[in-house]
């Protein structure tokens, strides 16, 4: 067998509990139909509970904390996060042979052009990643200027997609290194939880996943040899602007919609993939980069449709919600089909594995937080149980798990989007409440379950159990290397009360 492509769609907020195959009542035929092919992971969890870090892991094979990102993500006009000399999926693959291509959402940061001449770097020191909705809003940017550091610079030859979500700005298609038109006008109308700024004119939603897809389809049907095609659609993600002819076809509001035009969008790419004769010697990946969010008005209600199954927590979480993730592996004669696995899975692997796949050495020091899983996808090894996998919240806290036990470093949903939240836990007493200090040596309380006992996260054993709290402490500090990574690393142990 010849070297096989490699397809990975990767979903924006879609949860464990979304799709059919893991007992969602949303329909999800294509998807299902890939699963009963190939495998499906029941332990898969993303390098991260929000967006932007866990795209980083899945394109670098490492931890976004390593990089210059500790917490929260980038917004539409935050600069470019990986350095063009790094190592990524797609350039360790073009320089095997593949040609490369990246379809839809970007959220890495890009080099925008400022009115000024100035580009911001992420590597420069004092350097501001989160902007505001003033300094996001986009009115000092140069827009007929290409962006620098993004797709094109980090090994893929093809780029059609746009530059965060479609809740942020710029509201514009990127092609290439370029927008296509100006965005020289205040967005409107703006759509649930859209922020403020500018987009070119005529731009529509609802046109942006079928937009993805068929550059992604076109894409595939113009290869020769093998090729990379990575399709980051925005469903369903808000705001949810389903197509006509997806409206309606969950039954369960435009949320759940946005998970049937995912479905339809893997139904596509599988049937470019038959039109070239190459469906069958293709590793074909869905995946997500995070939990479902379960607070915004576009969510639908969440007592009917749990979108994270019954995992605590969502988007943004430490608890498994915020980033246990659907993982489906087809790969015929490769990957045995209508299997599933409950082996500890990390976003991390994809790159390291597809590598392997297309064998491609990984170069030294390259994805070091990943691992070949390819015996484990084909039924060869039951993998490592105790693999320790690190988890990171959306303010920047740590959790680890490595076999029955997982440790939260922080009190709550870890900076998360769930009560109590970062802002609740510290409240004072005029009702005025103030960010959470982070986990240090004056707040060392934190959390343990036995995912084995207790899945569900509601029994919390971190006094109970000090011994494995300390051996969790000390492993994930062995990971980190140093405190640049935002792990305090001179907390007392056993000694504070814990807080669930």
């Amino acid at each position: 067998m010849s070297r096989p492509n490699v397809v990975i769609l990767l979903a924006d907020d879609m949860g464990w509990g979304d799709l059919g195959c893991y007992g969602s009542a949303i329909p999800t035929p294509n998807i299902d139909r890939l699963a009963s092919e190939g495998v499906r992971a029941t332990n898969c969890h993303s390098a991260s509970a929000v967006c932007t870090p866990s795209r980083y892991a899945l394109i670098t094979g490492r931890y976004a904390w390593r990089g210059p990102l500790k917490n929260f993500v980038l917004m539409g006009h935050g600069p470019a996060l990986i350095e063009t000399a790094r190592p990524t999926l797609a350039s360790l693959l073009k320089s095997g042979g593949y040609a490369t291509g990246a379809f839809g959402k970007w959220h890495l940061g890009l080099g925008w052009r400022h009115r000024d001449g100035s580009v911001r770097s992420a590597f420069s020191p004092g350097a501001v990643l989160h902007d505001d909705i003033e300094t996001d809003f986009g009115r000092d940017i140069d827009y007929t200027a290409p962006v620098t550091g993004g797709p094109l610079e980090l090994g893929f030859d093809r780029f059609f997609g746009i530059a965060g979500s479609l809740d942020m700005p710029p509201y514009a298609f990127i092609d290439q290194d370029r927008t296509i038109g100006v965005p020289d006008r205040e967005k409107s109308p703006y759509l649930t939880e859209q922020r403020p700024g500018l987009q070119v004119e005529g731009f529509d939603e609802s046109t942006a996943d079928t937009s993805f897809t068929r550059e992604a389809c076109a894409f595939i049907e113009a290869q020769t040899g093998p090729f990379l095609c990575y399709v980051a659609p925005s469903a369903p993600h808000r705001p949810n602007v389903p197509p006509e002819f997806i409206r309606g076809a969950s039954g369960l509001g435009d949320r759940a919609d946005g998970v049937c035009l995912v479905d339809w969008i893997v139904g596509e790419l599988r049937s470019s993939l038959e039109a070239i004769g190459a469906l069958d010697n293709t590793l074909f990946i869905v995946t997500s980069d995070n939990g479902a969010p379960m607070i915004f008005t576009d969510d639908g209600d969440v007592n009917v449709h749990r979108p994270n199954g019954d995992w605590r927590g969502q988007k943004g979480d430490l608890w498994d919600g915020g980033h246990r993730e659907p993982f489906i592996v087809r790969w015929p004669g490769q990957v045995p089909a209508g299997t599933s696995t409950d082996a500890p899975i990390c976003l991390t692997d994809v790159m390291p594995s597809a590598l392997a796949a297309a064998s491609i050495d990984l170069p030294a020091g390259a994805a070091q937080d990943g691992q070949n899983i390819l015996d484990l996808l084909r039924s060869m090894s039951a993998g490592d149980s105790e693999r320790p996998i690190v988890h990171h919240s959306l303010g920047g806290r740590f959790a680890l798990r490595s076999g029955r036990w997982k440790a939260i470093f922080s009190a709550g949903s870890g900076g998360g989007f769930s009560e109590p939240s970062i802002t609740d836990l510290f409240a004072t007493g005029s009702g005025k409440a103030h960010p959470a200090p982070p986990w240090d040596a004056a707040h060392p309380a934190g959390q343990l379950y036995d995912m084995d006992a207790d899945p569900a996260e509601t029994d919390n054993l971190w006094d109970r159990e000090p011994k494995v709290v300390a051996s969790l402490y000390s492993a994930l500090r062995d990971i980190c290397g140093d405190p640049t990574s935002g792990l305090a690393f001179d907390v007392p142990l056993g000694s504070v009360g814990s807080m669930a």
